[in-house]
Parts: C-alpha cells; sequence; structure tokens
C-alpha cells in the first residue's frame, strides 16, 4: 500500500477542501471568510494567545502559588509486575527495558525507578537507578537481587 492509495473507509466521511478567494459564487470569494477589515481579516492580523481586549487576562488574574524546584530528579517508573515478562535468571538493565520496549527511550531523564505494584514470580537481578522499599522487598523475596546504578 502506498500513501496515494489511501482511502477512507466504506462510509467513512470525506469532505472537500475549501477552496477561498475564487469568486463570489463560491460562497468563499471576495473576503475568503474573513469577514470585513477586521485584525483578524489583515495579514499577520490577530492577538497573542491569552490576550483578552485589555481586560487583565486569566492567568494574571489567579493567584500563584508555590514553585517548581528545578534541581529535581526525574525518574522513569515501572513496577515489579512489569519484569515479570522476562525470563529466570535474566539481568534487567535500564538499556534492555527499552530495548524490550518496556520504557520509552525519551522517558529516562535522570534514572529508572522500580516501584513495588503487583508481583514478581520470577528470579531477576534487577539494576536501576532507585528502588521502593516494597519493590526490593518483593525482588528478593522471589529469589532475585536488586542492585542500584
Amino acid at each position: 500500500m502506498k500513501l496515494n492509495e489511501l482511502r477512507p473507509n466504506a462510509g467513512g466521511e470525506t469532505r472537500k477542501r475549501k477552496r477561498v478567494g475564487r469568486g463570489t459564487s463560491s460562497g468563499h470569494g471576495k473576503t475568503s471568510g474573513r469577514g470585513h477589515d477586521g485584525q483578524k481579516a489583515r495579514s499577520g492580523g490577530g492577538v497573542r494567545p491569552g490576550f483578552e481586549g485589555g481586560q487583565m487576562p486569566l492567568i494574571r488574574r489567579i493567584p500563584k502559588r508555590g514553585f517548581t524546584n528545578i534541581f529535581a530528579k526525574e525518574y522513569a517508573i515501572i513496577n515489579v509486575e512489569d519484569l515479570n515478562r522476562f525470563e529466570d535468571n535474566t539481568v534487567i538493565t535500564p538499556e534492555l527495558l527499552i530495548a524490550e520496549g518496556v520504557i520509552k527511550r525519551g522517558r529516562i531523564k535522570d534514572g529508572i525507578k522500580v516501584l513495588g505494584d503487583g508481583d514478581v514470580s520470577k528470579k531477576l537481578t534487577v539494576k536501576a537507578h532507585k528502588f521502593s522499599k516494597t519493590a526490593a522487598e518483593k525482588i528478593e523475596a522471589a529469589g532475585g537481587k536488586v542492585e542500584v546504578i
């Protein structure tokens, strides 16, 4: 199948493109659906996002609280139940998790954290940057090992 062979499903909606500026009888002639001579009718015209005509914008009216810690670490999260897909005695590393598609490449910013949701039934060696207490207990209870990178 090629791009030019793509068709909508039977009964699917197909609508013709609006051809503006093709004469008055087209229904989209003269001003091309832009109305008469306002700011939005002009080339490059319009207002910036959030502009409310001079009224104090909503984003400036509502109170601001808290702050964002620019030094906070952001971990990609995985649960112990997600590790059951691997065979016994597998050494699980961040590279393996990416290769298997358990974690997307762009999600790993500061490392991987393993959380304790679910159960693990395989004997695994897990190498990650952080572990929750319950995750470490569950992995070791199944006969596996926990290694902090």
